[in-house]
């Protein structure tokens, strides 16, 4: 494996900006964890003692120096200033850090944030150049603006789990926070550009992003399908298949001892890699047609050897194919390893009496060459708060 290189602060392009995260949960935080990699520096803005509610929701269970892995993963390289939105002197000192930010990132439910006395037109009163980032559940209008902004919620009503699995089964969403994490890339996205515009004309900005637009922009080819041609609806495939919009051969095949995934390749070729005749589907239409008896004629033979086995043959024919690794087989693998996509965060225990370290994934970004990585851990609630007062004087 090839050596890290350690980005210096200077060299990342984002040095000198310094962000203001008043988010919780996943969005907003990862947004601003995003930010972080690239170089800026994250105040959090949280109540004191119990901070933002994300420390107490434990992905898997898993938890360590009061805080859940969640958090600890979320909300690395930040700070912690604590505020009580609600009290006049923590709202006065807060301001204070308004006026020297560059930008806010908040992900309150519509209204929210505005009935706090934080919302853009005020913020953007007392500090014209200011990058101010809302991400929410469903915008701020229409019938779904009130509603839980929660991840399998907006996977729900963006009709996402009907593209996963076979016609036989219920919907399935899909296992990760996929709205969450998709909308924190956007606001990232919408952050970075407006402090490119602002380079170029001085002026600040709002950029705007929801769960559901996110995971509307996720299917722009399944809706761009329906906008061209009404009668398209989602009708999912056989047992094996990988994509409702697809035929045979996509999808996944179990082996003697795990299970192969096969992209687009013509049906003939495959079976005769393999060792079945499948010529008399040699229309691509019957791929459509007969993707079911297809796909129950590669699943019977591809079972009978070993995913190594299928791989060695089909490689060397140049087929579109895959393992479908396990999380154990993923994280121990030579080509994860030669990616160096982990590293190590630490922070000192609130008592004082350890280190703690925590093992996450880095920006996917490389600049220059180089890997983005950290060790700076997630805070304490108000960790910072008495050396923010003193660097800003408030």
């Amino acid at each position: 494996m090839h050596p890290v290189k350690r980005i210096s602060r200077p060299e990342l392009p984002l040095d000198g900006i310094l962000v203001l995260d008043f988010s919780q949960f996943l969005a907003g935080p990862v947004a601003a964890m995003r930010l972080a990699d690239l170089g800026a520096r994250v105040i959090k803005i949280e109540r004191p003692v119990t901070g933002d509610i994300g420390r107490t929701l434990a992905f898997a269970g898993l938890a360590t120096d009061g805080d859940t892995l969640s958090f600890h993963i979320m909300n690395r390289n930040k700070e912690s200033f604590g505020a009580d939105l609600k009290n006049p002197d923590d709202q006065a000192q807060v301001w204070e850090l308004i006026k020297k930010a560059d930008v806010i990132i908040q992900n309150f439910r519509p209204g929210v944030i505005e009935r706090l006395g934080f919302g853009y037109e005020e913020v953007k009163a007392v500090n014209p150049r200011i990058i101010y980032a809302s991400a929410s559940g469903y915008g701020a209008t229409g019938p779904w603006k009130d509603r839980p902004g929660q991840d399998l919620l907006a996977q729900s009503i963006s009709g996402f789990p009907w593209l996963n699995g076979s016609h036989d089964m219920p919907p399935v969403p899909v296992g990760i926070a996929v709205a969450d994490i998709f909308t924190s890339v956007h606001i990232a996205t919408g952050v970075t550009s407006l402090l490119l515009r602002r380079e170029r004309t001085g002026m600040g900005g709002l950029v705007e992003s929801s769960l559901i637009e996110s995971m509307l922009d996720l299917q722009f080819e399944l809706i761009s399908a329906k906008l061209f041609d009404e009668s398209t609806e989602v009708k999912r495939g056989a047992k094996n298949s990988a994509h409702a919009f697809l035929p045979a051969p996509y999808g996944l095949y179990p082996t003697s001892d795990g299970y192969l995934a096969i992209a687009m390749n013509p049906v003939p070729k495959i079976g005769e890699l393999i060792g079945i005749d499948l010529s008399k589907y040699s229309d691509p239409d019957s791929w459509w047609t007969a993707q079911e008896e297809i796909m129950s004629h590669l699943s019977a033979e591809i079972s009978t050897h070993s995913t190594e086995h299928w791989l060695a043959v089909l490689d060397k024919a140049d087929v579109w194919c895959a393992p479908v690794l396990t999380l154990s087989e993923l994280v121990n693998h030579e080509g994860f390893k030669e990616l160096d996509m982990t590293q190590r965060t630490t922070r000192i225990s609130e008592d004082g009496a350890e280190s703690v370290e925590i093992g996450t994934t880095r920006s996917p970004l490389r600049i220059d060459g180089k890997v983005l990585k950290s060790e700076k851990g997630a805070p304490h609630v108000g960790e910072n708060t008495e050396s923010i007062r003193a660097e800003f004087n408030v």
